[in-house]
């Protein structure tokens, strides 16, 4: 059964409000540090393994110029390394250093503690079931995304 109209407009916006405020928790909590939230989520996707920096940009969903500013900042900071690509010698390849790791680690560490604070009048299985359910959303969201991303499959010449 399809989700009816006003209950997806309803999720909309329950949506972009979860959006903002932990875009205003995350910019609360890290305040003074010498990485903001933006420069946080690179440093987290980089953190997931040696990639080009043209993926990176895309999984992120910024520019190529966006994402090369962040990475030479954090890379000025000590947090990644560049190296050719060697199998394309005009493509980079990016990863955490020894200093990134340990302060991605800090980071989340940090946010893990601070969100424990924010939710201690819930319970084990509400923190669960909102983890099952908010991953369940982003798997529906990222696969219809995909879907309407490729559209339909067609040649130029079809029998009608």
């Amino acid at each position: 059964m399809a989700v009816a109209p006003d209950t997806a407009a309803d999720l909309v916006y329950r949506i972009f409000d979860l959006q903002r405020v932990v875009r205003c928790v995350a910019a609360a909590g890290f305040r003074g540090q010498d990485t903001g939230v933006a420069l946080q989520g690179v440093l987290r996707f980089v953190g997931e393994g040696e990639s080009r920096a043209t993926h990176l940009a895309e999984r992120l969903g910024v520019s190529a110029p966006v994402l090369s500013r962040h990475i030479a900042d954090l890379e000025e900071q000590g947090y990644v390394v560049r190296r050719q690509d060697p199998d394309d010698g005009r493509a980079q390849l990016v990863a955490l250093s020894a200093a990134g790791v340990v302060k991605l680690r800090q980071i989340e560490e940090h946010r893990t503690a601070t969100l424990q604070g924010y939710l201690s009048d819930w319970s084990q299985e509400d923190a669960e079931d909102t983890a099952r359910i908010l991953t369940r959303l982003s798997e529906s969201l990222k696969q219809s995304a995909r879907a309407t991303a490729a559209g339909p499959i067609t040649t130029p010449f079809q029998e009608h």
